[in-house]
């Protein structure tokens, strides 16, 4: 296995490079830089993760620009991805503005997020992911995440619960952005921590959404 010794400052150098020339012409005359210096240090890191985790898929860094506005053919980030369900599990990304590391669901089919809007109705489950994402924050994650501007359909404004219940997606990050040890093989151990704290998020979807999607009447 490769080892992880960090993401040389040419990584970072490499992203606010290609942020200010998005081209195909560039790509080409820095690709060695990519692969060296991005590519090869975040499969090592993830690798050196596996064995906890489980195994990563390593984003592509090419944009699909066939329904997009913006038609820009390179990502300015290169991202990583440990799956423990649907479109749930845990995040890490470097770029221009440094590492960021994440976890929680992503997206959600329609009846997984009606289990998972069911299991934050439900008193238990749901104050138990309160304290979850509470004591997160309280950690310095940033919750983030796609939701309804009100409440959503069959749901009253007034539950107490209700800015859970909006989430369509539900995803906290943490920003190490330049530290000095994002160049080292720190790194590693620091988002092996992150993964760790972030843990009970994912299992908490994880575990909504199985036994949820198990008691939905058949269709």
């Amino acid at each position: 296995m490769e080892r992880f010794d960090g993401f040389p400052e040419a990584a970072l150098d490499f992203y606010d490079d290609l942020e200010l020339d998005n081209t195909k012409a560039f790509w080409e005359e820095h690709r060695h830089v990519y692969d060296a210096s991005v590519a090869a240090p975040m499969r090592a890191l993830v690798a050196g993760l596996e064995e906890e985790f489980g195994p990563a898929k390593v984003f592509r860094p090419y944009r699909d620009v066939r329904f997009a506005k913006d038609k820009t053919p390179y990502k300015t980030h290169q991202g990583a991805f440990v799956s423990a369900g649907p479109s749930t599990g845990f995040y890490v990304q470097v770029g221009a503005p440094g590492v960021r590391t994440g976890a929680g669901f992503y997206r959600a089919e329609p009846p997984h997020l009606a289990a998972i809007r069911t299991a934050v109705d439900d008193d238990h489950q749901g104050q138990r992911l309160e304290r979850i994402v509470s004591d997160l924050a309280s950690a310095g994650w940033e919750i983030g995440g796609d939701r309804v501007k009100t409440a959503p359909r069959g749901w009253d404004a007034d539950h107490p619960r209700i800015d859970l219940l909006r989430h369509r997606s539900l995803a906290l990050s943490r920003d190490h952005g330049f530290a000095p040890y994002v160049h080292t093989a720190e790194l590693l151990e620091r988002v092996r921590a992150d993964w760790r704290q972030a843990r009970p998020l994912v299992d908490w979807v994880v575990e909504a959404v199985r036994e949820g999607v198990a008691n939905q009447p058949a269709g």
